[in-house]
């Protein structure tokens, strides 16, 4: 495995590639990898002869109260594993070399409306951030499909919506949660968490799953579904951010009329904000 730091020495490789007729399969993180990051790899290699994972704390992203500086940082790690895995490359960027002139000077990216609301609401400039520097990493990389996770349901959407808007030649390629044995969805922020606070996350799962029931039983009364799901979270212990029911391509809240939904959820958990959501189609 190839691993660069360097924009430079990544498009030379890509280059040699292409020139080589080679197709190519990109995925773009943050680093701290665990098996929910290694399936996205593991996708990459059935749709490109060569895959490209980058690792980058996207400062852009983060909130000035948020995580950035105790972000967990683990690159030799997830070097080890992605080449055991059989990754090509891993580009491993500077914030200087994405970010030269500073944030404050960078031209940015933004998705209306499907960047709104959710965690969109709670964390604003979030998305902007997340379609700017993926902007970036597209223009890099230039791959012909780039694979993300669905448990960030809405940034899956943000980034096909922008693909779509500047007709970006990229397949975006969304691949399944992968869950602990409880049911809580993997994430780098689970670490941040003890064995009895993870016991507690895992009613989060539980709580989308029993909104999913009522939904496929015929209940569309969104609105006390979604009340009854705040509620019992409450009562177990987790802070709801948000519980709402969508459409599964616009993220509007849904209708009577939609078949394809999602259930969307964010709650805190001490410190700690998780994500989750389902989809259910009727």
């Amino acid at each position: 495995m190839q691993s660069v730091s360097e924009i430079k020495s990544l498009r030379s490789q890509i280059k040699a590639w292409r020139q080589q007729g080679l197709s190519i399969a990109f995925v773009p993180t943050m680093g701290n990898l665990h098996n929910g990051h290694f399936s996205l790899v593991e996708k990459a290699k059935t749709l490109a002869d060569k895959v490209v994972v980058s690792i980058f704390v996207n400062p852009m992203q983060f909130g000035a109260s948020e995580d950035l500086d105790s972000y967990p940082r683990t690159l030799d790690e997830d070097k080890q594993g992605l080449a055991e895995l059989g990754t090509d490359l891993v580009f491993t960027p500077s914030v200087e070399a994405i970010y030269p002139n500073g944030l404050a000077a960078q031209s940015y990216v933004d998705v209306p409306g499907v960047s709104m609301g959710y965690c969109g609401g709670t964390r604003p400039g979030h998305f902007k951030g997340v379609a700017t520097v993926v902007t970036k990493l597209f223009n890099m990389v230039q791959p012909d499909f780039a694979c993300f996770g669905e448990k960030d349901y809405q940034q899956l959407q943000v980034i096909k919506t922008m693909v779509r808007d500047l007709s970006i030649p990229i397949e975006i390629v969304g691949v399944p949660t992968q869950r602990e044995v409880s049911g809580l969805a993997m994430s780098s922020r689970n670490g941040y968490l003890s064995a009895d606070e993870k016991d507690t996350a895992k009613v989060l799962f539980q709580t989308l799953s029993d909104a999913a029931k009522m939904l496929a039983s015929g209940n569309k009364d969104f609105a006390d579904i979604e009340q009854q799901a705040k509620s019992q979270l409450l009562k177990n212990g987790l802070t709801p951010d948000y519980f709402a029911i969508a459409n599964a391509i616009t993220l509007k809240p849904a209708t009577l009329k939609d078949q394809q939904l999602v259930i969307l959820a964010a709650a805190f958990l001490g410190k700690v904000r998780l994500i989750d959501n389902l989809q259910v189609s009727l």
